[in-house]
């Protein structure tokens, strides 16, 4: 009986040694936190790295933009390789384009323009290997530089690193999120820097920039900047318009924009191109959303978006046969989706893989072919090709005889 008494009094024994233990612990906890510290680079030292170098090695594709026999590919944040497109089965990297903090581009003619941060830079590529800038619009992208509205550029700072350090915290001074002290915080985040010949340039579905005539129209997570660019070398900001939040990304159609943002799809009318007016909006859940249109629907692809914890992963087709009042036709469930181009009946996604749907029948698509590849981003279709960006580099795909799909080329890592 006594052996049953001690092993009865164990346990309570070592519930009071927990307690004290817990006791001790708590008197002494410690959290742990990351601290973002941001670099700041000043505008003027930035400008000055914009130069022509050597081809380099694609190592983190971004957007694409097509014109003629020149592909552009942006390296995210770093600038834009610059390609020789001639021979699509053997396309020659022929320069890289230093432009930090670049994200986006347009051509028209022998002008290039991209953004530098929170610039927009208007450059002459007629030798693009040795580029000239030939205008700044300066701060055409304020939420780049924390919203300042400065426009001298030896005044902008620009944050363009982040020094990350752990520093722990006795848990009595500790921060606290709705009184809870073992709640996960940031003392401060970093943000996202966020980031045949073709005879008229093309851009991606994911692209921030376009142009309609002698306007390009350059959005923000919130903004639609109008610029005149009638005079190619030398453009100027007409206006800023404020045209919602979580703005993604900008498609121009038929004297239309179709605007995709993280909870909705616009169309903006463009008749009068100074002044574009929103003709409908149609909300989404949460979602990354790219859009294309043709004369009689529109094309809108839902991805997960971890903002929101968004898990929705699908292709919405909307009817545009009433301006104004564009009807959702179908929604059909996707893998995760991000880019999409159409061609004819032919509508390419980007979903874990190239996939090309045939959709004369918008109430019932059929898919025709599906090409497995990994962290598909986004593709331009045009004469016959497919140029497809993923993490690992462009390919570009014949895809004349859809029963006989070729690889022509690829640039990878």
């Amino acid at each position: 009986m006594k052996k049953d008494r001690t092993s009865l009094t164990l346990p309570a024994f070592l519930v009071v040694t927990i307690l004290l233990f817990a006791a001790c612990v708590k008197d002494t906890c410690k959290r742990v936190y990351k601290i973002y510290t941001p670099v700041y680079t000043k505008l003027t030292d930035l400008r000055a790295q914009v130069q022509s170098k050597a081809a380099a090695a694609v190592t983190n594709t971004g957007k694409l933009y097509i014109r003629g026999n020149w592909i552009f590919l942006n390296e995210i944040n770093k600038g834009i390789h610059v390609i020789d497109n001639s021979n699509p089965s053997h396309p020659v990297k022929v320069s890289f384009i230093n432009i930090p903090g670049n994200i986006d581009m347009y051509v028209k003619g022998d002008i290039l323009y991209a953004d530098l941060y929170c610039d927009l830079l208007a450059a002459d590529i007629t030798d693009p290997k040795n580029i000239r800038v030939a205008k700044y619009l300066t701060n055409t992208f304020p939420d780049k530089s924390r919203y300042s509205t400065a426009v001298d550029p030896d005044s902008i700072n620009i944050i363009t690193d982040w020094k990350v350090k752990d520093t722990a915290v006795d848990c009595s001074t500790a921060p606290r999120i709705n009184d809870c002290i073992n709640c996960s915080i940031y003392l401060a985040a970093p943000a996202n820097s966020s980031t045949a010949a073709v005879s008229a340039g093309m851009a991606g579905s994911m692209a921030r920039f376009a142009a309609v005539d002698n306007y390009m129209y350059a959005v923000t997570s919130s903004v639609l900047n109008v610029i005149d660019i009638s005079s190619a070398s030398n453009p100027w900001l007409v206006k800023k318009q404020d045209i919602g939040w979580d703005i993604e990304t900008i498609f121009p159609y038929n004297k239309k924009l179709y605007i995709g943002a993280g909870s909705s799809m616009s169309v903006y009318d463009l008749q009068d191109p100074v002044n574009p007016t929103q003709q409908s909006f149609s909300g989404h859940w949460c979602s990354g959303d790219p859009v294309v249109a043709d004369d009689n629907y529109a094309y809108v692809t839902l991805h997960e978006a971890n903002v929101c914890n968004s898990k929705v992963n699908q292709l919405e087709i909307y009817n545009l046969a009433i301006p104004g009042s564009p009807a959702l036709v179908k929604t059909y469930p996707l893998t995760n989706p991000h880019g999409l181009s159409k061609d004819g009946n032919l509508l390419f996604i980007c979903d874990s893989g190239l996939k090309i749907y045939d959709v004369s029948n918008v109430a019932a698509i059929k898919l025709v072919k599906y090409i497995p590849s990994e962290n598909t981003y986004d593709v331009i279709t045009a004469n016959g090709i497919a140029y497809l960006v993923t993490k690992d580099g462009l390919y570009q795909y014949d895809y004349s005889d859809l029963q006989d799909i070729k690889l022509l080329s690829k640039l990878l890592k």
